[in-house]
């Protein structure tokens, strides 16, 4: 039996503890950046595999590193472990315990994979021509987690920078189950958020020339913010502006000396990430001059653009492929909307990232998505992401795709 049917057998022979290391994380979601029951179980589950691990000190990330036989480089797999602030509506028998808590967005299959993927490579390490770093991240969820373990150390933490990286995302929509999706460049957008406040003069509101309205000026930027996209940036390079939130004023006949919003900004390269923030702070500054009113616009800057290195996009295609066959494998036409943290550990070191059908039901278009209180994953995912993991791994650091 080649190496390959090995490894094929003994990913799938891990499923029942996979499915058992799952259902226990679905059902104790935690939040955010500190997630210690979470980080309990990933350390209980990687007990007895001679991996070199490190604990996060800003956050309850895992870093472990397992020694290849060969050494001199290394390559990183990631899985985030954080939940969200759902309230699950599954019915499922292993569904939350937490009230308002909820793995909706399937990052319990992502850490249930990494263990996989340290177990199986463990027990397959004369394969491995260099080391594995693998990235137990917290605080995907917009807490940034990458940057907190990124700063800490993980891509050199195996003593020499990591040459790739690789991570995957489950969903329930977009592509079949057990499909690989991904795309050369990018693959998904930014995201940064704009805080407006604007400050005028109440009154009342039969006399608004008396006062300073905020909420005509508020409202004016709203609109305009449309039409700085539309008339400052290229359709073939485009970027969302959606304004989620509006507060203002108390009753329909007092003018409110304040006015509130918040922008949600998405781009899809780094030039026009860099433009669109500085446009949108500035026009929004320039119309409360106009009106002669105070405008306070502040830019929060989250994720950057998840950005596939081309050759490595190209690796993951031939490695899944070359695994499962042409059917398990789709090109994204097109990048997503949504950020990813992610973004931040390709933005140091070539990789890819990919997208893997992981829906209950065979009507992926029409299934609940990511991120609702209805969403399922399918368990038997995980043995063949764990295979995907491990051969990538082993493959890129036999073959070392070549960065551009």
């Amino acid at each position: 039996m080649d190496n390959e049917s090995v490894i094929h057998t003994d990913a799938v022979a891990l499923q029942p503890e996979l499915v058992e290391l799952r259902h226990r994380l679905h059902q104790r979601p935690e939040i955010g950046l500190h997630l210690p029951e979470t980080q309990a179980m990933v350390l209980e589950a990687l007990d007895g595999l001679d991996l070199e691990i490190t604990l996060g000190k800003t956050s309850s990330s895992v870093t472990a590193v397992l020694r290849g036989e060969k050494r001199g480089k290394a390559v990183l797999l990631r899985g985030d472990m954080d939940a969200l602030p759902v309230k699950e509506e599954t019915g499922l028998d292993y569904a939350s315990t937490i009230d308002g808590a909820m793995h909706a967005c399937g990052h319990d299959l992502h850490t249930t994979m990494l263990v996989g993927a340290a177990k199986l490579l463990s027990a397959h390490r004369d394969q491995l021509q260099g080391d594995v770093v693998f990235m137990f991240q917290p605080g995907e969820e917009g807490d940034d987690g990458a940057a907190h373990m990124i700063a800490e150390g993980v891509l050199d933490a195996a003593g020499v920078r990591v040459s790739a990286a690789y991570g995957m995302h489950v969903t329930t929509g977009s592509v079949p189950r057990n499909v690989i999706a991904t795309r050369p460049g990018t693959m998904m957008a930014s995201a940064d958020a704009l805080y407006v406040t604007v400050r005028g003069a109440g009154g009342h509101g039969s006399g608004p020339h008396a006062a300073k309205d905020p909420i005509a000026v508020a409202a004016q930027m709203v609109g305009d913010l449309q039409i700085l996209v539309t008339r400052k940036f290229d359709i073939f390079d485009p970027v969302v502006v959606t304004v989620g939130y509006f507060h203002a004023g108390t009753a329909e006949n007092i003018i409110p000396s304040e006015a509130k919003f918040g922008v949600t900004i998405r781009a899809f390269s780094l030039e026009a990430r860099e433009k669109i923030l500085r446009e949108a702070k500035l026009l929004c500054e320039k119309i409360g001059e106009g009106f002669g009113l105070e405008v306070d616009a502040v830019i929060s800057g989250q994720y950057p653009v998840t950005i596939n290195n081309p050759d490595h996009a190209q690796f993951v295609r031939e490695t899944v492929v070359d695994l499962f066959g042409s059917d398990f494998y789709v090109p994204m036409e097109h990048p997503t909307p949504g950020a990813e943290d992610f973004s931040r550990v390709l933005l140091e070191v070539p990789g890819s990232y990919m997208f893997m059908g992981a829906c209950t039901s065979d009507e992926f278009l029409t299934a609940p998505t990511n991120h609702s209180a209805l969403a399922t994953f399918d368990d038997r995912v995980l043995c063949v992401g764990v295979e995907i993991h491990a051969e990538l791994a082993i493959r890129a650091l036999k073959e070392s795709p070549t960065s551009v």
